[in-house]
């Protein structure tokens, strides 16, 4: 059981794209004791709500309920450990609603050197007060407007192959948006040129990567939410090489 006079929480984000259910399966198969669980797809995202990509970012409400399930509340400090970008998203959103006391375990379990729990784990629910910021997040509308901004890093988050626009099983259309260079989630950050950082991915989830890299070096940047599942589905323009 968790021991609630610890002012911390870690909480397990770990996720597959393509198998929504795997994530809780390795949560329950072994996690951090006393951590919490929380899912991209059901927690950490909308997708219920239509035209905005395949994760949208949910409600200042919807996020406050599941952090207060994983027990996160004024006073908690959140240690957030996941995959494929599952707890950078949960930093991130924790900072886009007021959250400041938040990190994220580089290396994710792999680096916890403790033992493990299996199962589910009783967690204390916690009141969330969401505080939702603004200008951390660049929507579509807006960034096609400034793709000719000198002063614009725009950053892709995905594999080189897709940001060149190969064909794909994630990406239909394949391609980029216009003039993004690209800075894979799955490599080290590289030095990015001075300016106005926005980042994208297909989805809004690992482009939170390299967001939260860009921070460790004391950079902000910004989130174009629907991404790349957003963006060439509505008609906007592409570019391949």
């Amino acid at each position: 059981m968790r021991r609630s006079a610890i002012p911390f929480q870690f909480v397990d984000c770990r996720w597959e794209l393509g198998d929504p259910a795997r994530g809780r399966e390795l949560y329950r198969a072994g996690h951090i004791p006393g951590a919490s669980y929380l899912d991209v797809d059901e927690d950490l995202s909308d997708l219920s709500v239509p035209d905005a990509g395949r994760h949208p970012l949910p409600s200042a409400e919807r996020f406050a309920a599941a952090a207060g399930r994983a027990g996160i509340g004024d006073g908690v400090f959140v240690v957030a450990y996941g995959s494929m970008g599952g707890a950078e998203r949960l930093w991130w959103l924790l900072r886009h609603f007021g959250h400041d006391d938040c990190a994220v375990l580089l290396g994710g379990i792999d680096a916890w050197g403790g033992p493990l729990a299996a199962g589910d784990e009783e967690i204390d629910r916690a009141e969330f007060v969401p505080r939702e910021r603004s200008g951390d997040t660049v929507q579509a509308s807006d960034l096609v407007r400034r793709l000719a901004d000198p002063g614009l890093v725009l950053v892709d988050a995905r594999p080189a192959a897709r940001w060149r626009g190969e064909p794909n099983a994630i990406d239909d259309p394949p391609g980029r948006i216009p003039g993004a260079q690209n800075a894979p989630w799955a490599e080290p950050l590289a030095e990015l040129p001075e300016g106005e950082l926005v980042a994208y991915c297909g989805s809004g989830v690992t482009a939170c990567v390299v967001l939260h890299r860009a921070s460790l070096r004391g950079r902000e940047g910004k989130l174009c939410p629907g991404s790349w599942s957003e963006w060439s589905r509505r008609g906007l323009p592409i570019e391949r090489s």
